[in-house]
């Protein structure tokens, strides 16, 4: 056994990578990183290795390139205009190794700049790519879709074209009905790479509904109806996650109070009872702001609310106790997100700067500045400008 000896000897000069400690120690996310710190392929294979690839096995070259297929005309398509795909050097876009994108990534000088900062643009998406693929909840998702809706379509009813919410008593009709079935591959790839936190935050609108009814106080009684049917209550409603900039809750509640009675005795539905309350709320009301999400545009109101719901798989290998009796199933928390709009707010998401166009275009926007960095990003544009 060779006896160890404390010693700093190096076998070339003695350094610190002070950029990529500092990244390590003080959480700086990698996406924000201009540079890796490998010295050559040898240290890629052992970086690989530790990222969760055993390259002795055959399938992981062929998963790696696959990745780096992809992330390559994933920029292409998504933040390089059609006649800008060539800029991406061609060692990059098509190595012998996709490894040496690692080694690429690492070396810093005049000659070699502008390969180091397009690998580390690859490199990027290639993480997010891996994120997705290696989500094991998505790989369950048909039965979280199955449940989750399953409780869903037991308030959300539909007579032909007219859907309505329902508790079992209080039936409200919508306007407009959307459900979010999946989030797409690319979409998820691009939230990933816009949000502050990078890989570290979950995406919580794979599933959800948009519910829209004609005015505010609809809304409101939509939360009543849904809280009343036990899809929210304190326990599963994510409290960091939810968003109104619709309701003025204190106003709503003096309103409410003010009209409590008519709407008790109404023996139709009140359509007019509640577009005249809703237009006291709105002179009464302030301003709802609590809104985290950068690429919301002015104008967009809603009530965002991100569910937990406890989802059920049958385990591989059935799991008996030690009495012999067979356990539960293997059960985890998804998250589902439920947006409630009124009809107002609803036109205006459809136009304008709170439209989902506008959002989408200031997220490509944000996650091309963090992909490509902003050296990157102004080479390009300069050869644009030529």
């Amino acid at each position: 056994m060779t006896e160890l000896r404390a010693s700093l000897k190096s076998g070339g000069r003695f350094s610190l990578n002070w950029s990529y400690l500092n990244a390590i120690a003080n959480g700086v996310s990698a996406i924000d990183l201009g540079a890796l710190a490998l010295r050559n392929l040898h240290d890629a294979r052992q970086f690989v290795r530790e990222y969760g690839f055993d390259l002795e096995q055959p399938a992981a070259p062929a998963i790696i390139a696959r990745a780096h297929r992809e992330a390559v005309d994933f920029l292409a398509c998504t933040f390089l205009a059609p006649d800008q795909a060539g800029l991406i050097p061609a060692e990059v876009s098509h190595p012998d190794d996709p490894l040496q994108l690692l080694v690429y990534a690492s070396l810093r000088g005049n000659n070699v700049d502008l390969r180091r900062m397009w690998s580390c643009a690859v490199l990027k998406v290639m993480h997010g790519i891996f994120y997705i693929d290696n989500n094991l909840k998505l790989r369950h998702f048909h039965a979280i879709r199955a449940q989750v809706f399953a409780t869903l379509d037991e308030v959300i009813r539909h007579d032909g074209d007219r859907h309505f919410l329902t508790d079992g008593e209080v039936c409200l009709p919508m306007l407009h009905y959307e459900r979010k079935n999946n989030k797409g591959r690319n979409s998820i790839l691009l939230k990933l790479l816009q949000k502050a936190a990078y890989l570290a935050a979950d995406i919580f609108d794979h599933l959800g509904v948009r519910l829209v009814f004609a005015t505010r106080f609809e809304c409101l009684l939509a939360l009543r109806s849904l809280q009343r049917a036990h899809l929210l209550s304190v326990t599963n409603v994510d409290a960091e996650r939810t968003r109104n900039t619709l309701l003025d809750l204190e106003a709503a509640k003096q309103i409410f109070n003010k009209y409590r009675a008519q709407i008790e005795h109404s023996d139709d539905y009140p359509f007019e009872l509640l577009r005249t309350m809703d237009a006291e709320l709105a002179d009464l009301a302030q301003p709802q702001t609590r809104c985290d999400n950068p690429h919301s545009g002015s104008g967009f109101n809603s009530i965002q609310v991100t569910v937990r719901k406890m989802i059920h798989v049958q385990p591989d290998h059935p799991n008996i106790g030690a009495g012999g009796e067979q356990e539960y199933d293997v059960g985890f928390f998804f998250e589902y997100e439920i947006q409630l709009m009124d009809q107002a707010s609803y036109e205006r998401s459809l136009a304008g700067p709170a439209s989902h166009d506008a959002y989408k275009r200031r997220q490509i926007d944000t996650a091309r500045t963090r992909v490509f960095g902003r050296e990157l990003l102004r080479w390009v544009e300069a050869q644009s400008a030529q």
